[in-house]
């Protein structure tokens, strides 16, 4: 970190996380939406909580700022870290801050004014890491927030459309929208740097939770890279899954969570998961098969209701919290019998 960048403190600001307590150590993988639902879930039961999250995306404000500038795209970022940020007036105040989107007629139109405070401290501290922290103390969150590479990703993926050729389609805003069935999906670069800090949190974690997500943008990515996967599967960490509300959408569609379940396993055949936790609504497309497949790879399974029950495919923070925390006390249940 730049020694010539003060830091400031406040009677206003937040208690520092070292003074709270802790829960279990956990790292939870993905981006966007999926992730944000992962991470108002855990903050209710650890403070020890690390986001590592998709560095991809080139779409909306990120795009654009990543297309002007060298930079890692920071809206991921920023969702994870607001998903984060404490239940206090100052937290929530700070949250709607980050997440505030401008509306105008000019260049500003769009951008996030997270994004751009997000990417002013990584100009002025040269440390994106460092930077992220910052937003974090900012916000009083209840953990800390990586990017899962140290530079700008893209995902190319090889899609098959009814009666075409293959088509390769490559940007992570284009791929989450195809509604082609993906054959292949790339990283590039293949070999990204990953920081220590990551490495470090996997190795010392005692939950890794991957998912929920765009399934190929945000939850496949954490394993296609080699050295990001190795540290995955080799940790002694215990892995748990947590599958979509809905299935068979855009860059899924035509799947099942059992589909999902297998491109994820498959893509990592050394991986192991210990447990996997699902709604019941998945039982609409072969929830049943979702268990059964499940028990056949040795992943215990927890299927509840984690979803608001409001007709969208939104996690209930609080339901999902509940669903996790028996997960971590090794309680499993699920409607059907074996």
């Amino acid at each position: 970190m730049n020694a010539n960048v003060p830091r400031r403190t406040s009677s206003l600001m937040p208690t520092p996380l070292r003074s709270r307590t802790r829960g279990p150590k956990v790292v939870a993988f993905g981006g966007g939406h999926g992730l944000s639902a992962s991470l108002n879930a855990l903050r209710h039961l650890t403070r020890d909580l690390t986001a590592v999250v998709t560095v991809a995306d080139n779409g909306g404000s990120s795009g654009r700022l990543r297309a002007e500038l060298p930079i890692l795209p920071p809206g991921d970022l920023r969702m994870a870290l607001s998903a984060l940020c404490e239940d206090s007036e100052w937290g929530v105040t700070w949250r709607d801050v980050v997440q505030h989107r401008f509306t105008s007629d000019g260049e500003i139109n769009g951008h996030s004014l997270g994004n751009l405070l997000i990417v002013a401290l990584w100009q002025l501290l040269d440390d994106p890491i460092a930077a992220l922290d910052y937003v974090g103390e900012l916000l009083g969150t209840s953990g800390r927030v990586l990017p899962m590479a140290l530079e700008p990703l893209d995902i190319e993926a090889l899609v098959s459309f009814p009666g075409e050729e293959l088509r390769t389609i490559r940007g992570q805003a284009d791929v989450a929208a195809t509604t082609g069935h993906v054959e292949d999906l790339r990283i590039i670069p293949p070999e990204p740097q990953i920081a220590r800090e990551v490495l470090d949190s996997i190795e010392e974690a005692e939950w890794l939770v991957i998912g929920p997500g765009s399934w190929y943008t945000s939850v496949l990515p954490h394993v296609k890279i080699a050295e990001l996967r190795d540290a995955i599967t080799h940790t002694n960490a215990r892995k748990v899954l947590t599958m979509n509300l809905a299935a068979g959408r855009s860059e899924t569609v035509g799947l099942t969570s059992t589909d999902l379940l297998a491109i994820v396993c498959d893509a990592a055949p050394e991986l192991r998961f210990n447990a996997l936790v699902a709604d019941p609504s998945v039982e609409r497309d072969g929830g049943k098969a979702l268990v059964t497949a499940a028990h056949d790879r040795g992943i215990d399974v927890l299927m509840r209701t984690v979803s608001t029950n409001d007709g969208t495919p939104t996690h209930d923070p609080l339901r999902l919290a509940t669903a996790y925390r028996d997960v971590f006390n090794g309680v499993f249940t699920h409607p059907w019998k074996d």
